[in-house]
């Protein structure tokens, strides 16, 4: 029974945990923007944006992903049979990618309140998606399990990786061509 706690627990901290992963970058986009401000404009909206930054990392952010590691120790030390599943190991592997990701964001959040712009609003809208990308693979992963091939796994992955940077390239044309 404390299985199933854990699960939906475990369900409502990725749901906090992405939703931070997505929302924080989408300020450190603001953020890296409000630096072509006029002075006055740029210190204030600066300001703002590491208080904001800060209060997402570290009050939703963080604690989301620590608790989802929590209850996944303590649903797979409850069913250990499943990490003999094939289809485990390779969510596993998407989730420590998505671990990296998130210990990247968090180099990238000290740079930002330390007013070290280092990458463009262009180059972090793609680093953006590729949450999307983690997203996608684990649920799929999850949800479908053995029911297809990883060859056509993998294929599907590339080929939504590469639809959202069609997207993407299309809608940078478009906001370029509205200016």
């Amino acid at each position: 029974m404390y299985f199933l706690y854990a699960k939906a627990l475990h369900l409502i901290f990725i749901v906090t945990w992405f939703a931070g992963l997505f929302y924080i970058v989408r300020l450190f986009i603001y953020h890296t923007e409000a630096q072509t401000k006029e002075d006055a404009e740029k210190s204030i909206l600066s300001d703002q944006f590491k208080i904001m930054e800060k209060r997402l990392w570290f009050g939703i952010t963080w604690p989301s992903a620590i608790l989802v590691l929590i209850t996944a120790v303590f649903m797979l030390y409850n069913q250990p049979s499943y990490l003999s599943l094939p289809f485990m190991h390779v969510k596993l592997t998407f989730v420590l990618g998505l671990y990296l990701y998130h210990f990247y964001i968090h180099k990238l959040f000290n740079q930002l309140q330390q007013n070290h712009f280092k990458l463009t609003s262009g180059k972090l809208r793609i680093f953006n998606e590729l949450a999307t990308i983690f997203l996608v693979a684990i649920v799929f992963i999850i949800i479908l399990r053995d029911q297809i091939s990883w060859v056509w796994g993998v294929i599907g992955i590339f080929g939504f990786a590469f639809l959202l940077w069609g997207a993407i390239v299309l809608y940078k044309r478009s906001r370029t061509k509205n200016q």
